[in-house]
């Protein structure tokens, strides 16, 4: 059996107002907790599918995992490490890699590098790039795609090859300063442009340079040493299950590092300034909020006589309280479904005809990226209910307070 709070808020709801505005603002709370529901999905979809552009890019120019020593003096034995991590659970890819600074020098110019060595036949297993690569290829040996002898190959980042003038086939001067000491000369090798690589991330594309493991070997006075092994899982959320895994299995002084902890400042802001956004556009729906308050206690108002004759019948004041606050709620359970399904849409038409497009030279995508997460739109639909409630508590204290004598007598 139905309550009657329950058939009378949808009475006072449905029923047209002998003071007109209290209608039209009752629809402009509607309108409001919609638009504010709305943008909240809207931007929150936008930031997800951001983060996860960021994110994969990211993860395919680096790896899951790096696992090296605590103080980075190199991992000795590497094929033996790599076959015992290549032996755990989740484990889909694992890769010795040697990372240094550097400079690189083309005629008269000169700049600095991080030179990655890698191991040619590997790499793939834990890096996108192969896929990266927008001209030549990882022919890193000293034969190049023809099989003619030639110089060892490197392969040089976008905005860096830009900025060297160096294009396929041209010869540049690697030094290793870093891997001299105090007294000794830094140590220079000779390389030609076998391939350059863009993943999209100006941090890659302007520092990086690979060349093979041996040559790094060689050119960083790391004779049978590693910096460390890259690990690649069959998915990114169990990199911290894995690393723990690791600390017990290979203990001291082994030193793994996941994808977060790698880039933890960004991807800790990138959360911290989705809940500031959160936040900020909630005030959309508080605007709502005040409207449904002002609506509420001019219906209150209107309806003194009414209320005044249910409690003489026997209404309780928490029966009175529960009429206002379901009307309360039934302008934000109305506003919050148009919202959802108004934002729902929007993303579906981006996503399907990509109507907002991003400069490709400023930015590293062509379209505005949306991602949708149900939780997004749960938490959304919570917040836009919650602030609903709140504004109708006052105005349903007030109605459930009047006195029925006082209600009726001038009526």
């Amino acid at each position: 059996m139905k309550s009657y709070e329950l058939f009378i808020a949808r009475r006072y709801l449905r029923s047209k107002r002998r003071t007109g505005f209290i209608s039209l603002i009752s629809y402009i709370s509607i309108a409001g907790v919609t638009i504010g529901v709305a943008a909240l999905v809207i931007v929150l979809s936008v930031m997800n599918g951001f983060e996860t552009e960021v994110r994969d890019r990211i993860i395919g120019a680096d790896a899951h995992i790096r696992l090296g020593t605590l103080r980075e003096t190199g991992l000795a034995a590497p094929d033996s490490v790599a076959q015992i991590v290549r032996g755990m659970r989740h484990v889909t890819g694992v890769t010795p890699y040697i990372m240094d600074k550097g400079m690189v020098r083309r005629g008269q110019r000169t700049e600095g590098v991080i030179a990655r060595g890698i191991d040619p036949a590997t790499v793939g297993q834990v890096s996108d790039l192969p896929q990266h690569l927008v001209a030549g290829g990882m022919h890193l040996d000293r034969r190049d795609a023809t099989g003619a002898e030639n110089l060892p190959g490197i392969i040089l980042g976008r905005y860096l090859a830009d900025r060297l003038y160096a294009t396929l086939g041209d010869t540049v001067v690697l030094f290793s300063p870093g891997a001299a000491g105090p007294l000794a000369q830094p140590r220079a090798k000779q390389f030609h442009v076998a391939g350059i690589f863009e993943t999209g991330l100006y941090e890659y594309d302007d520092v990086f340079a690979y060349l093979s493991l041996a040559e790094a070997q060689d050119l960083f006075r790391m004779p049978g040493l590693v910096t460390g092994l890259e690990v690649r899982l069959d998915h990114y959320e169990r990199a911290a299950e894995v690393k723990d895994a690791l600390i017990a299995e290979l203990g001291m002084p082994y030193f793994p590092r996941t994808w977060f902890e790698m880039h933890r400042n960004l991807f800790s802001w990138m959360k911290i300034e989705k809940w500031i956004t959160f936040i900020l556009l909630s005030l959309i729906i508080v605007v709502a909020a005040f409207n449904i308050i002002s609506s509420l206690i001019m219906v209150v108002l209107e309806k003194r006589k009414d209320i005044g004759i249910l409690k003489s019948m026997g209404a309780t004041n928490a029966g009175i309280r529960r009429i206002f606050i379901y009307e309360g709620l039934a302008v934000g359970v109305i506003g919050t479904v148009l919202g959802t399904i108004l934002g729902w849409g929007l993303c579906n038409l981006q996503m399907r005809y990509h109507f907002f497009s991003l400069p490709p030279d400023v930015y590293f995508l062509n379209e505005l990226p949306i991602l949708m997460q149900a939780s997004d739109f749960v938490l959304v639909a919570l917040a836009a209910l919650g602030l609903c409630l709140l504004a109708a508590l006052y105005p349903a204290s007030k109605a459930a307070s009047l006195v029925p004598v006082e209600a009726i007598r001038y009526e």
